[in-house]
């Protein structure tokens, strides 16, 4: 038992002084450089790589605000424009029927209105799939006690 305490202390020394020469030889490298990426601030110990420090240049990006058209091209997510995105207005629970006309947490949109698919007779379990006659729709099934 003893020796394997001094196994896991040996094993924790080094990967203490492991962590101190890291620290130490990352901010001698951050003081020897004179380029102005290494001027923000860093937040690692080890510092901030060159890899990291690239930046992105801007891509322009078209939005349906200013190009309405964009909506109606292959693999838009639906022909309405609501807050620069592309939506479905029959389809989207957050832009139901119109823009930032949001469903409660247990309705979905079906057709541009909100509807619980748990108990709505014409759209039970699945938008559009309507109840018979006399059966009514109990969770999301017609004429479930019958």
């Amino acid at each position: 038992m003893n020796s394997l305490n001094l196994i896991f202390l040996l094993a924790m020394l080094m990967a203490f002084a492991n962590i101190t020469l890291s620290a130490t030889s990352s901010k001698e490298e951050l003081s020897s450089t004179n380029d102005d990426s290494y001027n923000e601030k860093q937040t690692s110990l080890r510092g901030q790589g060159r890899f990291l420090a690239y930046k992105v240049p801007d891509r322009v990006t078209i939005t349906c605000d200013k190009y309405p058209s964009v909506c109606s091209a292959k693999g838009s997510p639906g022909p309405d424009c609501c807050k620069k995105k592309c939506v479905d207005l029959s389809s989207n629970r957050l832009n139901c029927g119109k823009c930032e006309k949001k469903c409660k947490y247990s309705e979905v949109c079906c057709k541009g209105k909100c509807v619980n698919l748990m108990f709505n007779k014409n759209n039970c379990g699945s938008c559009g799939y309507k109840c018979n006659k006399g059966s009514a729709c109990v969770y999301g099934m017609c004429s479930y006690a019958n």
